[in-house]
Formats: structure tokens, C-alpha cells, sequence
């Protein structure tokens, strides 16, 4: 156990001026990071982890970026439809969540967005994910139709004001900018918003002209300009786990991430053009690295409770982990492409049970110890896709 330290040095979001001075309420979060299907899928097997030991119902919100935002869409269209028994476990998760977003996964979007929203005529690269996602996962589901509770928070960043934007059934806002409550917007186009992966995917424009915005002390940025067309790239820009809007509500945190990672290169480019990439990726590399890291010493030293479990995590260092992973074939699929192109049944199955195991490590070894510790292992979602 690392010694305590002050909360503010190891607090990974800072503070609004909407949050100054409010401390976390008790309550639960659950955070979902960005990664294209690679993440979406992956998240898929940490909620059915979560859904057997009955901690869905038990949510108060879930905050998601990206590839994330997609996996939280699908369980907000469809929560209503879910079945919970006594002991608040999903009977139907399978069905109502598992096999949309399998399905959806097994699409390609990425491309035949591109290739149809660069031509001059027509709708954008964007409008074309948005259509995508309305078509496959959410037809005419709004904001307003997601229930109260848990509270689903889809984030992107505002080009304009350099912070996050979010998308919730009570509002959409931009601390700078400001709130519109109740938001009837689609739900794809907020998925969609979330999920604009730069440069390709990016950027989303959003038509807010006959929007009502409130005006908020610390709104600085009230200017029509910035209230009229918003122009929003992927969450992930900004926060690639979806802490900031998690992090300060609640007392408990449970964080699952299946970011990407800078490949090793012996002979990096040197022509402006290559090299400013490389750059700009390792910077982002380095800004996941260090929320990641004091997540985890916040969780040592008290400051929140919770769980931090990874796409590139390694089982042996989760001392009360029962369910073997092989990190050779764990590692091939941390590595698969941060992509919307469709994947392929075998790889779906072995990053869901991933995805399951690796969670189920984190609830054994740190947020649920004294309630499973000693318990049997489960069965993989799919026994015959073994990670050993």
C-alpha cells in the first residue's frame, strides 16, 4: 500500500466551475474508454461479468467515449427491455445487448463512410456513421427515450471550446458554452459525435440554430458562433476513458479500457508530415498513461474505490485472479486495429471473454474481495474459445 497523498495531486480530471467545491456523492460509475470495435466489443464482456454478480442495477452512471459510447448506446436503447430477477442480474442481457452489438461489430462503417462522405454532394462522413448506427443498433431512439437511471453520458470534445461536450437525457453541455435541457436529439448522432475518430471520422457538426441554451455562471463562450454549429470530434481527444464526468459525482469508480498503444518504431520518419503524427500520438499515448496512473494510486490511497481493468492488463499481476489467460493470444487482440471494420466471429468471442475474465480478476482482486474471494470459478461466455 502506497502512503496517502493529497487527493488533488492524484485527481486525473480537473474541476469545472459547475463542480468547484462539490465533493463525490456515494454512488457508483462505471466508465467505458474509447478503441473503435475493438473497444466496443471488449466492454461487452466486462458488463456481462458485472451483470452476473448483480452490479448493473446498482449503476448510477455510465460514462463513455468512443468505442465505448457505441456499447453504452446499445445497453441505453435497450435497458428498459432488460429482465432483472431478484438478485439483479439481466435474464436476457444476451439477447437484448450481447447479440446487437456482435451483430453490429461484424459491419464494416468506417470506409464506406469515407468513401461516400468526401464526394461533394451529399451528406458527410459523420452523417454517414450517424446513419449507420441509426440503421443497424438504434433506428429513431432519442436522448429522451434513455431511462433516468443510470444516468448514460456520452462524451465528445468540442473543437470550438477545447472541452468535453456531453450528451445526457437532462442536458447537453459544455461548461464554456453552456446547457440544453432536455435535448431531443437522436441518440446515433450522439454515438456518432462520440465516436468521431479523427482525422477520417472527424469532424461531427452538429446543428444546434434552434436550440434554447441556458446561461451559467463560467459560461464564457456565449457568442451565437459558438452556439449555432458546434463542430465535435471524438471523447476520446480529450479524456480516452470517460473519467471527467464520472470521476467527480461518484465515491466509486469502476473503469474498463481498451485504448490502443503506440507501436515501437526503430526508424521513425522524419519528413514534417509523418513525424508530426508520430508526435501528436505519442503525446496522446502519454496523457492516457498519466490519467490511467493516478486512477490506479487513487484507488491505493483511498481517494475513491473502485477497479481499473485493461485491454493490455496481465492476469498474474491480479493476485486473486481464477481464470486463465494466455497473454501472447491477449496481446493479439489488444492489438487489433482502433478501427469500425467488421470483425471477424473468433476474434468477437475471444475479446468479450477476455473482456469477462479480466473483469472478474479486478471484482475478485479489489472491488467486490470479501464477496467473491473463495468463490468457484464462472463459466467463459463462450467455453470454446479458451484464452489459455
Amino acid at each position: 500500500m502506497t502512503s496517502a497523498a493529497p487527493a488533488d495531486l492524484l485527481n486525473p480530471v480537473h474541476d469545472t466551475p459547475e463542480d468547484k467545491g462539490r465533493g463525490p456523492d456515494e454512488g457508483l460509475a462505471l466508465c467505458l474508454s474509447g478503441g473503435g470495435y475493438r473497444a466496443m466489443v471488449f466492454h461487452v464482456g466486462v458488463l456481462w461479468r458485472l451483470n452476473e454478480v448483480g452490479l448493473l442495477p446498482k449503476l448510477d452512471r455510465i460514462s463513455t467515449v468512443s468505442g465505448g459510447s457505441i456499447t453504452s448506446g446499445v445497453l441505453a436503447s435497450n435497458w428498459t427491455k432488460l429482465e432483472f430477477d431478484e438478485t439483479g442480474v439481466a435474464t436476457n442481457l444476451v439477447d437484448k445487448f450481447v447479440e446487437p452489438v456482435r451483430r453490429m461489430s461484424s459491419t464494416d462503417v468506417d470506409v464506406k463512410a469515407v468513401l461516400t462522405g468526401v464526394l461533394p454532394f451529399g451528406d458527410s462522413v459523420s452523417d454517414r456513421v450517424a446513419a449507420a448506427y441509426r440503421k443497424h443498433l438504434f433506428g429513431d431512439t432519442s436522448l429522451q427515450d434513455l431511462p433516468d437511471t443510470p444516468r448514460f453520458v456520452f462524451n465528445a470534445t468540442n473543437l470550438e471550446s477545447g472541452v468535453l461536450l456531453r450528451f445526457s437525457k437532462p442536458y447537453l453541455g459544455d461548461y464554456r458554452v453552456g446547457r440544453i435541457m432536455k435535448p431531443d436529439l437522436p441518440l446515433a448522432v450522439a454515438v456518432a459525435a462520440s465516436s468521431a475518430f479523427p482525422p477520417v471520422l472527424s469532424p461531427c457538426t452538429l446543428d444546434l440554430r434552434d436550440q434554447t441554451w441556458t446561461i451559467e455562471t463560467g459560461n464564457d463562450l456565449q457568442k451565437p458562433g459558438f452556439r449555432d454549429e458546434i463542430r465535435v470530434t471524438d471523447g476520446g481527444v480529450y479524456d480516452n476513458l470517460g473519467l471527467e464526468t464520472a470521476w467527480k459525482r461518484y465515491t466509486s469508480i469502476l473503469v474498463s479500457d481498451a485504448g490502443g498503444n503506440v507501436a515501437d518504431e526503430e526508424h521513425p520518419a522524419t519528413d514534417w508530415l509523418r513525424q508530426t503524427a508520430r508526435v501528436l500520438m505519442l503525446i496522446d499515448n502519454q496523457v492516457g498513461s498519466l490519467r490511467k496512473r493516478q486512477v490506479v494510486e487513487s484507488f491505493k490511497v483511498g481517494v475513491r474505490t473502485g477497479m481499473y481493468v485493461g485491454i493490455r492488463s496481465l492476469i498474474q499481476n491480479f493476485g486473486d485472479a481464477v481464470l486463465p489467460a494466455d497473454p501472447k493470444r491477449t496481446g493479439q487482440l489488444a492489438e487489433l486495429p482502433t478501427r469500425l471494420a467488421a470483425m471477424d466471429a473468433d476474434d468477437q468471442e475471444g475479446l468479450i471473454n477476455w473482456g469477462y475474465i479480466v473483469c472478474d480478476a479486478g471484482l475478485r482482486t479489489h472491488y467486490l474481495h470479501d464477496q467473491l474471494s473463495g468463490t468457484p470459478k464462472t463459466e467463459l461466455p463462450y467455453p470454446n474459445q479458451v484464452l489459455s
